[in-house]
């Protein structure tokens, strides 16, 4: 039995942060109902690098966040589709949303108002910049929070200048933030019968994510400086040009950097890198580097990182993202997951037995289960089909 089954969740969420918050709860075994407008869905659905499934809102921006979950297409915007949400959060746990505040207004969805419905409801709100302070109305996506929160600035080098990182890593650690919260506030719900209401902020996530340079640069009055793929004091712990390929190594401690050196061949570097204090090892830095970048060019990247980690030395081979999904270590695990139409979809980063994440089955269609769901809330067919009619569910 997966961990959430038998939750459900109401999934009002758009783009990646809260769809992919909804998506590890669904994994994890809770029923998520993507509710979309008919008029205006999930911008997703026409993102991707499929110019077709673009065109058939069936965007791989969307899919890759909408495995496992059903789809009711409902306008919230007018009395009767409120009507049906509100039977809906009578028979849910959760409730996530990413409108903003004047939204949640004029739809009748703040937190007061939707635990009217259902008082041990625990409510779930993502936003960029949260709800309280001065920016909580600002707009935000990925880019602009890692401008914002020092994390762009925190990556490149004194060269380059602030670089943007290429994966939308704050939005998927905002998901994480909230799921991880949810999860906490349906395990407290058991103990304590109430429910909870949740502010998640992207820019929180954010910092959350660069924890350690967020205390340093406290304790000493100035952020970590960007250095790129080399680290500033020591010299085992970059990424190095081989005879083909980039390999990174990962020997942080003065143990795994005296084991770098003794597989390279030099026992003198590796006795002497055991032997220097770690606050002197900046002070060996270039010289190991030259070092490294001259040894390393005689055997390539897949070479080197074999014969590294034999030696229990932490190192890889720069791969692009296509070579490792063939990696022969992804077998067995819950990340990718077949859903069918030879479509692989990340379930989660962990395994735990017959609780092991899963996806299911492929993203819904937009209104898929609109009839299925109303129906389940006891709505009867006239009704369903003059909700169809009215446009408020769309076409049944």
């Amino acid at each position: 039995m997966r961990f959430l089954e038998g939750i459900r969740v109401l999934d009002l969420t758009h783009v990646y942060a809260g769809p992919f918050c909804t998506h590890q709860l669904g994994a994890m075994g809770a029923e998520v109902i993507k509710i979309e407008a008919p008029d205006k869905p999930d911008m997703t659905r026409g993102e991707g690098a499929d110019a077709a499934m673009n065109a058939q809102g069936y965007g791989l921006g969307y899919q890759a966040h909408a495995g496992g979950k059903r789809s009711l297409a409902l306008d919230l915007k007018s009395a009767a589709g409120q009507a049906v949400f509100a039977k809906l959060v009578a028979t849910s746990d959760v409730v996530v949303q990413n409108y903003t505040t004047h939204c949640l207004d004029d739809l009748g969805l703040t937190p007061d108002q939707l635990g009217q419905h259902n008082p041990k409801l625990i409510y779930c709100m993502l936003s960029g910049f949260g709800r309280t302070g001065p920016k909580a109305n600002d707009p935000a996506y990925d880019n602009v929070i890692q401008a914002f929160s020092g994390m762009m600035a925190s990556n490149g080098t004194p060269e380059t200048g602030p670089v943007r990182i290429g994966p939308p890593v704050v939005d998927y650690g905002t998901g994480l933030q909230a799921a991880m919260a949810i999860s906490s506030a349906l395990f407290a719900r058991e103990r304590s019968g109430r429910g909870a209401v949740i502010d998640v902020s992207m820019l929180d996530a954010a910092l959350m994510l660069m924890t350690a340079n967020v205390v340093a640069t406290q304790a000493t009055g100035r952020a970590p400086t960007p250095n790129g793929n080399r680290d500033a004091e020591y010299a085992c712990y970059g990424a190095y040009d081989t005879a083909d390929g980039v390999l990174m190594i990962g020997a942080y401690t003065n143990a795994q950097a005296a084991d770098l050196m003794a597989a390279l061949g030099s026992e003198a570097r590796a006795q002497a890198i055991a032997a220097t204090p770690r606050a002197a090892l900046g002070e060996r830095c270039i010289e190991d580097e030259a070092w490294l970048e001259m040894r390393l060019r005689d055997k390539s990247a897949a070479q080197w990182e074999d014969l590294l980690n034999a030696a229990h030395v932490p190192a890889a081979r720069v791969r692009r993202i296509e070579e490792t999904l063939q990696e022969t270590q992804l077998a067995g695990r819950a990340v990718l997951q077949d859903v069918g139409d030879d479509l692989r979809l990340p379930g989660a980063g962990f395994i735990a037995g017959d609780a092991t994440p899963v996806v299911g089955h492929v993203a819904p269609r937009m209104g898929a289960d609109s009839r299925a769901i109303l129906t389940e809330l006891g709505v009867s067919d006239e009704v369903i089909a003059q909700l169809s009619d009215q446009g408020v569910t769309g076409p049944i």
